[in-house]
């Protein structure tokens, strides 16, 4: 299933930088190729769509505020984890970047408070699968 997520995955940023001409994407501020990372989020049961309302109203926002570029965000649409998967690819200008992005994210006051309200009737992802990637110097997407 993971190398199926990850072909899918790669296909739909493939036709995003097609829609965009193929022009490869917005480098870093050093010009040089981002930095990638997928998230796989596997709700538990029932919490689904507490989950996308976190990202909706609060995530999303926030992983901006502390620099995380957030490319989209996908649903598994027919087969296994249909209704419990969420996929969402992450940009950074590097690997240092991401990880002091994700330190002031963690920290960030609004953060632990969305987090919390939206867990007090359950904790929402039971799993979470990272995968860090690098563009290859023909990716459409840099």
């Amino acid at each position: 299933m993971r190398a199926r997520m990850l072909a899918v995955v790669a296909a739909v940023l493939a036709g995003t930088a097609a829609c965009a001409g193929g022009a490869p994407q917005g480098k870093s501020a050093s010009g040089k190729p981002r930095y990638f990372e997928m998230r796989t989020y596997t709700a538990n049961p029932g919490k689904m769509e507490a989950l996308h309302q976190r990202f909706r109203d609060h995530a999303n926002r926030l992983l901006a505020r502390h620099g995380v570029q957030v490319l989209g965000h996908w649903t598994v649409a027919k087969g296994e984890g249909e209704g419990t998967t969420l996929i969402f690819i992450l940009a950074y200008p590097g690997p240092e970047a991401r990880e002091a992005s994700w330190k002031a994210f963690a920290e960030d006051p609004e953060w632990k408070k969305a987090k919390a309200e939206s867990e007090k009737d359950g904790v929402l992802v039971g799993k979470v699968v990272q995968t860090f990637m690098n563009p290859t110097d023909y990716s459409p997407i840099q």
